[in-house]
């Protein structure tokens, strides 16, 4: 969830903390707009996750989620 001054983590409620508009702490932003064959058809629905939450919901997946290392970081 943002705010005007901070992000906040729709599972936790954790404040990420923000400075001159850059996070102190990683998070996943998802936003998803629902189309036809939805239940939700033509509604936009957007959150932030924690890493931490993040983690806690992948290890719930049935399948796996492929990863690879980045060696460049910009």
């Amino acid at each position: 969830m943002r705010t005007e001054e901070k992000i906040i983590c729709n599972c936790c409620k954790r404040v990420i903390v923000e400075k001159n508009d850059i996070p102190k702490r990683e998070y996943l932003h998802v936003e998803k707009k629902w189309g036809y064959f939805s239940e939700k058809d033509g509604e936009k629905q957007e959150f932030d996750i924690c890493e931490s939450c993040y983690d806690t919901w992948i290890r719930n997946f049935k399948l796996p989620i492929t990863s690879q290392e980045i060696t460049e970081l910009l």
